[in-house]
């Protein structure tokens, strides 16, 4: 097997070389061949050819002439945009065609060069055009793992009850309060009101407000100016700034003091806020999603929540059930995590029991979610495979203090 290192830093770049004198595809080729041992160059002579061997296989960038037979260059690069082919095209152009190539870059060419052509400038758009290419690459990737991160697994009537809400409030600019015990999933609704509204292009900033103590919450939330206390040793924004044209994520409101709750609450009625230790009102533009495991009404009562903020954060309200609820989820979410596992930590594929999975099901998850990914973990380390009903009554347990 290859090492992780080299499948995911594979050297190797593909070129395809379209251009219909041999005498220039020679040179080039001698060139990027002298430049990088590491580039594997293909070479057609005409549009129309360069077009199917493009269909046909991937590269990593295309140099391709403009002036050919059969099909010129700045067609190959529409028809291959077309059918959804996104390689980065240098256009080779004489010095009479330098409007031919504002055209191709105008149909999402990265660059042209002028035949015959300087050996630092080709050299030069090569590398970048194959760094904007890994560069790409790279983002998408983190774009897929960041949403398999927030993915809600599971079909239960339950999980498709909130996708249905989900779907109707995300395009909306409702505020939304999230409930259910701890360890449910609730930053993951809220993720996907985000990903799933209008701004989603712009930031979603979380604050949790159970992590932060009560004489920072206000400084953590709005910002300070310089001196308004010990520690502020310069102005320093706060997560209502931050966030601004996205969504702000108030993880544990309850948890917040009643004198942050007061100024929360001026900042949805006004969209505005004020630094700690400053004068000057801050306009901004966020959407809020709140969520607690707490039961608010409780603490309405016991004067620890204001009534007017919870009506301000509550526009629509959803409330994610709890494992127990949904026990049918289980196999799903048992398979989500062992994938997930050998995936980012290497574990060692396992598969589980039926028995085993029954035993999962029948298990009283007071830490909901969390807890069962937990226990997954320890079972694809210390359990044997497949994992068995022995292996559950050994591991599944809370490990003793």
């Amino acid at each position: 097997l290859l090492p992780l290192r080299t499948i995911f830093q594979n050297p190797m770049k593909k070129i395809l070389l379209i251009e219909d004198e041999e005498p220039i595809r020679r040179v080039l080729i001698r060139i990027l061949e002298e430049e990088n041992k590491d580039y594997v160059i293909t070479q057609c002579e005409d549009g129309k050819s360069g077009l199917t061997t493009l269909v046909k296989e991937d590269f990593d960038l295309v140099l391709c002439d403009i002036k050919m037979p059969k099909m010129d260059g700045v067609e190959v690069l529409q028809k291959a945009r077309e059918t959804g082919i996104n390689v980065p095209f240098i256009m080779l152009t004489g010095h009479g065609n330098v409007s031919t190539a504002v055209e191709a870059m105008k149909s999402g060419a990265f660059d042209f060069i002028s035949k015959p052509p300087d050996l630092n400038r080709l050299l030069t758009a090569v590398r970048n055009a194959l760094q904007i290419k890994n560069l790409v690459f790279e983002n998408k990737n983190l774009k897929k793992r960041i949403a398999k991160k927030y993915e809600m697994v599971g079909d239960s009537p339950q999980i498709n009850e909130i996708h249905h809400l989900i779907e109707k409030v995300a395009p909306t600019e409702a505020r939304v309060l999230i409930t259910g015990e701890n360890g449910t999933g609730k930053e993951l609704v809220a993720h996907h009101l985000h990903q799933k509204s209008n701004r989603s292009g712009s930031p979603f900033v979380e604050v949790n407000c159970a992590a932060i103590p009560s004489e920072l919450i206000e400084s953590e939330l709005f910002g300070h100016i310089k001196g308004a206390f010990t520690s502020a040793i310069k102005d320093r924004p706060g997560k209502f700034e931050i966030a601004n044209g996205g969504t702000l994520f108030l993880d544990e409101v309850a948890d917040m003091s009643l004198a942050a709750q007061a100024k929360v609450l001026r900042a949805l009625q006004e969209n505005k806020i004020q630094r700690v230790g400053g004068e000057k009102d801050i306009k901004v533009d966020v959407r809020v999603i709140a969520a607690t495991n707490k039961n608010l009404n409780k603490e309405i009562e016991q004067g620890k929540f204001r009534e007017d903020l919870y009506h301000r954060l509550a526009v629509i309200l959803i409330k994610v059930p709890s494992l127990k609820e949904r026990k049918k989820d289980i196999p799903q979410l048992v398979d989500y995590f062992t994938e997930n596992l050998i995936t980012d930590q290497g574990l060692d594929p396992k598969t589980f029991s039926k028995g085993a999975i029954n035993q999962l099901m029948d298990y009283p998850w007071t830490g909901n979610i969390r807890e069962l990914k937990n226990v997954i973990e320890r079972l694809m380390i210390l359990g044997s495979n497949p994992v068995t009903e022995e292996d559950i009554h050994q591991f599944a347990a809370k490990p003793k203090l």
